[in-house]
């Protein structure tokens, strides 16, 4: 009931495009900048976040956001961030995650992973099909979007502090990954599992290339340029 009571709450237009703002941000967000996010007044803002808290779809806490601390440096505010917990609703009820978990336990015991990775690549491919690989990272954020991955584009920064460095390429980084409850557990497999099908998705003679870079809260995989290099 709990799964269910928190989606019916996004029902709500209003309480859907807070929840879907406040999620796109990936950091805490207040609520004056909730409400102007979503085009609604504070106070109506402030209340339906709140109910998205209730049901466990957004985690709330307190901060100042002015930067300052001491004396006239303002009340903390209140301030929101999406819930970690997964929500799901199966009618009838059906439990995908422990048949995945075992699954990924047997492949794990059989050492598996180079059969598991083809596969992917080949299912990759498939979601592809006869279109022309993707053609640059515009284009791949909406092919990541459309899966679920949450996309943004992180913007170059010049590397290592070195005085006159170039600024690596931009990336795409994603929020969100598909098979995180599976990969807490099998880190290794369902990591190589998931870089395997973005390389089958985006090809590997195309604009833009798959590699590994694990950051805590991401996904572990990053699309770049393949010459590192747009423009």
């Amino acid at each position: 009931m709990e799964n269910i009571d928190a989606i019916a709450a996004l029902q709500d237009p209003v309480r859907r495009r807070l929840y879907e703002y406040v999620a796109a941000q990936g950091r805490e967000v207040g609520r004056n900048e909730a409400a102007e996010g979503a085009g609604v007044a504070r106070t109506l803002a402030a209340h339906h976040l709140d109910k998205l808290t209730e049901v466990g779809l957004l985690e709330s806490g307190s901060r100042r956001l002015t930067g300052r601390s001491g004396p006239g440096a303002g009340r903390p505010a209140k301030v929101y961030t999406r819930a970690r917990g997964e929500r799901s609703v199966s009618l009838p009820a059906r439990d995908y995650r422990t048949a995945a978990e075992l699954l990924a336990e047997a492949a794990e015991e059989a050492g598996l992973d180079a059969g598991l990775r083809a596969a992917a690549r080949r299912r990759g491919a498939a979601l592809r099909g006869s279109a022309a690989p993707c053609g640059g990272l515009e284009e791949a954020v909406e092919m990541l979007a459309a899966r679920g991955y949450e996309p943004h584009v992180e913007d170059p920064e010049v590397g290592g502090g070195t005085e006159g460095a170039e600024p690596a390429g931009r990336v795409v980084r994603m929020r969100n990954c598909p098979f995180h409850a599976v990969a807490e557990g099998f880190p290794p497999l369902v990591c190589g599992m998931n870089l395997a099908l973005l390389e089958g998705l985006f090809g590997t003679d195309g604009a833009v290339r798959a590699r590994m870079d694990a950051r805590p809260g991401e996904c572990c995989v990053v699309i770049e340029s393949s010459k590192n290099n747009l423009h």
